[in-house]
């Protein structure tokens, strides 16, 4: 299975594209988030990634930086069946606050040619806390990440056999979800800012948390491999440099800093970030 992050921004960033990323198995993609706008196609194109490859979405909450660029899918998707272009459904998964909210805004906002296939070919799916689906051809569990701001879902994907990722949202990892990540060969996690510069960036008052803080979490749980992502976009020249510094002082496992584009091959060995895939200058 392979990962690419197709952006890895927070809500402002104007550097980078907001925080959403691919999952793809054979022939089949399932995109997470979709960023604030219809970047998510340019993304999509300079990644490689065929459109008409989606056959899962996932939301994981209702923020305008995850939600509003998959309205730009579901118009290129329905177009795309217009024309012939696209065999088959879209699963669209989401809580239902998110369903509730693409729904009316698919309704309001996408033209009468496109909604017709909603609910045949274009298909919204309300899960739950817990609640497991099979998605590419492997078990995805679908959690409530318990936020203190907006209901937000995260899920963990069985991608092999007794391996698993988990992504966590972009709130701090919450111990009453144990049960999720414990156990993950790899986890996602948000990291707003460096410690150094909380008091510049302020990631407690947004519910966010620090690369300092996301890395103790993983070392606590034993995790092998960590993705830090949903950061600010003030360092993109030296974000992976600066990040990991101050990561490996608190995580001695693979601590992956990603670029937009990048990705990770999940059961495979392309994706030791902090030492195959490093540059002469993060050396």
């Amino acid at each position: 299975m392979k990962l690419t992050m197709l952006g890895t921004g927070m809500a402002m960033v104007t550097a980078c594209y907001n925080t959403c990323f691919v999952l793809q198995e054979r022939e089949e993609s399932m995109l997470v988030d979709g960023g604030g706008g219809n970047g998510v196609l340019v993304q999509l194109a300079k990644a490689g990634i065929d459109w008409k490859s989606i056959r899962h979405i996932f939301i994981t909450h209702k923020h305008i930086d995850h939600i509003m660029g998959i309205l730009w899918v579901i118009r290129k998707i329905g177009q795309g069946i217009n024309r012939g272009d696209y065999d088959g459904c879209v699963q669209i998964y989401g809580h239902d606050e998110v369903i509730l909210i693409l729904q009316n805004m698919a309704d309001a906002l996408l033209q009468d040619k496109i909604k017709k296939y909603i609910g045949s070919r274009i298909i919204f799916q309300v899960v739950k806390d817990a609640e497991s689906r099979q998605i590419l051809g492997h078990t995805v569990t679908f959690f409530d990440i318990l936020s203190t701001k907006d209901k937000q879902y995260g899920f963990t994907i069985e991608y092999t056999k007794g391996k698993r990722l988990t992504c966590c949202g972009d709130e701090p990892y919450n111990n009453q979800n144990s049960q999720y990540v414990t156990g993950s060969d790899w986890l996602m996690l948000e990291a707003f800012c460096m410690c150094g510069e909380a008091e510049l960036f302020q990631p407690y008052e947004k519910h966010h948390s620090t690369v300092k803080e996301a890395c103790e979490q993983a070392e606590a749980l034993h995790i092998p491999n960590l993705i830090l992502y949903h950061t600010e976009d003030t360092h993109m020249g030296q974000r992976k440099r600066l990040y990991r510094a101050e990561g490996r002082q608190y995580y001695h496992g693979n601590l992956c800093v990603p670029d937009d584009l990048e990705h990770y091959t999940l059961d495979g060995e392309e994706h030791r970030d902090d030492q195959s895939r490093i540059s002469g200058e993060d050396r």
